[in-house]
């Protein structure tokens, strides 16, 4: 089989949250999988249940991709719990960095989406920002508010000669987004690529390898957007390359 196979970890969705499923559920949002599929990719999700070994989860996977989601643990950056935190889920934590390390050592694509990208940079050591409506002349509403669920759209500059530039280009974007907390202190080997017009940090990437994450949702558009749906594209491409030298 030559078609890249994505890893896809999941959300937990307490019991109750779905009609009918009582136990409760793991679950993605359908416009990655879309996203993902319109790439040509085959995704598999991956919930985070008992730890495993990241290199033993990763074996049969070309490429790994970070979805949006709740906040993460501030004790994992040495920080207090801001009151705004919500749906913190560590199982889904301790899962995403131990993979995001995993792809360091392994050398397998990975692309963070919000969430996503904050995971990034703790895993390499990195701070956040846990609420950035706190911030001195942050715009909060063109962020959105991931707690009621309202995006915001606002516009990105896309630094020149980085890999998120090579997959969506360099002129300004408008992007959906729908988060409180980004990126503060950077993590070992990570750079800042994109930025809000407020100064935000929108995207960041590894000086090694491919692992791209922006802070934005481009899931969101990329059924529209070739400009959103490239960072896929690029993702796929990189696994597909992957699997092909693993198979050779």
């Amino acid at each position: 089989m030559t078609t890249p196979l994505i890893a896809v970890p999941t959300a937990r969705v307490e019991p109750g949250a779905v009609r009918d499923w009582r136990p409760g559920a793991f679950a993605v949002a359908e416009t990655y999988i879309e996203a993902l599929r319109r790439a040509g990719a085959r995704p598999m999700l991956v919930p985070p249940l008992e730890p495993a070994p990241a290199d033993e989860i990763l074996a049969p996977f070309d490429g790994v991709l970070l979805t949006g989601g709740g906040d993460l643990q501030a004790s994992r950056y040495g920080a207090q719990a801001h009151e705004t935190a919500f749906d913190v889920q560590p199982a889904r934590d301790e899962l995403e960095i131990a993979l995001i390390r995993a792809c360091w050592r392994l050398d397998l694509p990975l692309l963070g989406i919000c969430r996503g990208t904050q995971a990034m940079n703790v895993a390499f050591g990195g701070s956040l920002h846990q609420h950035i409506p706190d911030l001195p002349g942050v715009d909060p509403i063109a962020h959105g508010d991931p707690h009621n669920g309202a995006p915001g759209v606002h516009r990105v500059r896309i630094q020149p000669g980085t890999r998120l530039a090579a997959a969506s280009g360099t002129d300004p974007v408008d992007v959906v987004a729908r988060h409180h907390q980004a990126v503060d202190r950077l993590g070992a080997g990570l750079t800042a690529t994109a930025w809000a017009e407020d100064g935000t940090i929108e995207a960041i990437e590894l000086s090694t390898g491919w692992m791209v994450g922006v802070q934005w949702h481009p899931e969101v558009t990329a059924a529209t957007d070739q400009s959103q749906q490239a960072l896929f594209d690029v993702l796929v491409d990189e696994a597909a390359k992957h699997r092909l030298a693993r198979v050779a």
